[in-house]
């Protein structure tokens, strides 16, 4: 009889319970119903909120994955004596401990990550310098998961803004901006690989504009409060209207992650750094050959100006372009061909970006009056240009010759008693197998003369596998027979 009645509790239990439920399940979609409608008040909201999906979509396609592999010639200073128990290790495996013979000395390859943006449907990449440093390979993946080795055609760390290019044809490219449209407060979306992961989007709003870093004399960065960490480097930075307006560069940390300031070259720079790097595989700058500093409010007092601006000349380098025009210490320049130069740091920029040769007109002020001052400028002392040779794995190190060269400057012609070359900075693969080392100057592949990369470059390719260098070490010129096979 108990078991009967518990059974009908049982089954009249089991009824209630499914009744429950079924109730729940409906009020469960009446609610997904009721939310599947926004409220006006929810609805006003989500309107008055950036929706970022679409500048997404857009531009998304053309920004790019960047893996490196580099290596690092640094010596290690880690020692092992022989009563070190990690002696015996390396000992027992047949490798050289750091700090024995053979050790210090031996490269170590390193893997790196960072993002780029293609600005041309040919192939053209923007990225950061840093990024690309010291490559041996690069290696470019775009969002449709396909894989290109790239070509470095070119690295300026002063602007930190490298060029690379990839053997591919209609691609999706980005949209340029204007940076000088830009404003603070402005809404602004970064695209990239932070920490390797692909297709990452952040947003934030811009900080301020113009601002100046230490030893950052060349680019007016501008600031934003977006997220950016490692593997961020070279990505855009858009505009709501999805436009490029920087590039993605620097962070201020004190751990090496994300603290609310980021750093973005304007595109504007880095358009003329990459034309350059296009045609030349270098930038060519102005030199005016003056050591400066800014005007305080006391100098500005002292020196009868009305208000702080300019840049105060120290010193003027012997038989440069300044001295030749006749600037002096004391003086300050106002303006540049009607540019004015607000700080002292605002004049290595503006010269900067005018070419070797250039004539240009100063504002200066000197005793208590304004000077018009013509001035010829010079060349500044190049970087280090990568010879690649057009192989695709080229880097810093690397390529067919595996050279870093520097064109010869008046100070070095001067020193060493030629015309012209090209000093070696780095030797590696098939040119350190050949004996040559930083220091010595190239001066002709065959009997021909060469004193740019590009006309290096060019001799090499047609030189066939076993290139014939004349270099200059020390007095004594000889000839060296580079096999690339």
């Amino acid at each position: 009889m108990l078991s009967k009645y518990v059974s009908r509790a049982m089954l009249a239990a089991g009824v209630l319970s499914l009744f429950v439920a079924g109730s729940l399940t409906l009020r469960g979609n009446e609610a997904q119903a009721q939310a599947a409608t926004p409220t006006p008040q929810a609805a006003a909201l989500r309107a008055a909120l950036p929706d970022f999906s679409g500048l997404v979509d857009q531009v998304g396609p053309a920004v790019v994955n960047i893996a490196v592999t580099s290596v690092d010639r640094s010596r290690r200073n880690i020692t092992f004596d022989e009563n070190d128990p990690f002696y015996e290790f390396f000992r027992r495996f047949g490798m050289p401990a750091p700090g024995t013979q053979g050790g210090d000395d031996q490269p170590r390859v390193q893997q790196g990550v960072g993002s780029g943006f293609i600005i041309d449907a040919e192939g053209y990449i923007l990225t950061n310098a840093h990024v690309v440093e010291n490559a041996t390979e690069v290696t470019v993946k775009l969002t449709d998961k396909r894989e290109f080795n790239a070509k470095v055609l070119g690295a300026d760390k002063r602007t930190d803004v490298a060029l690379i290019k990839i053997d591919a044809k209609g691609l999706p490219k980005v949209r340029l901006g204007n940076p000088d449209n830009a404003r603070a407060g402005n809404w602004v979306v970064a695209m990239g690989s932070p920490f390797g992961l692909e297709n990452s989007v952040t947003a934030g709003i811009i900080s301020a504009k113009s601002r100046k870093l230490p030893d950052e004399t060349y680019v007016p960065f501008i600031q934003t409060d977006v997220a950016i960490n490692p593997g961020n480097s070279g990505g855009p930075l858009i505009n709501l209207d999805g436009e490029v307006v920087g590039i993605n560069s620097q962070i201020y940390s004190r751990s090496g992650g994300y603290m609310g300031i980021s750093f973005a070259i304007p595109i504007d720079v880095a358009l003329k750094v990459k034309e350059q790097l296009q045609k030349h595989g270098r930038v060519q700058r102005g030199k005016l050959g003056v050591v400066i500093q800014n005007v305080d409010r006391d100098l500005a007092q002292s020196f009868g100006l009305d208000k702080q601006s300019g840049a105060l000349v120290n010193s003027i380098e012997q038989g440069g372009p300044a001295e030749k025009a006749g600037l002096q210490p004391g003086d300050i320049i106002l303006q540049v061909d009607n540019i004015v130069v607000d700080e002292s740091g605002d004049l290595p920029r503006i010269i900067g970006e005018r070419a070797p040769g250039d004539s240009v007109r100063l504002k200066v002020w000197r005793d208590k009056k304004i000077r018009d001052i013509r001035v010829t400028l010079g060349e500044q002392a190049s970087e280090r240009v990568a010879l690649d040779s057009g192989d695709s794995n080229a880097g810093n190190v690397g390529g067919k010759l595996g050279l870093v060269v520097r064109q010869i400057n008046a100070r070095d012609a001067q020193r060493l008693g030629i015309a012209g070359g090209l000093i070696v900075e780095e030797a590696a693969g098939a040119a350190a197998r050949a004996g040559l080392r930083q220091g010595d100057v190239i001066l002709a592949v065959s009997n021909q003369k060469v004193n740019t990369p590009n006309e290096l470059r060019k001799q090499v390719e047609a030189a066939g596998k076993n290139i014939p260098l004349l270099i200059q070490r020390g007095d004594v010129q000889q000839f060296v027979v580079v096999r690339t096979n």
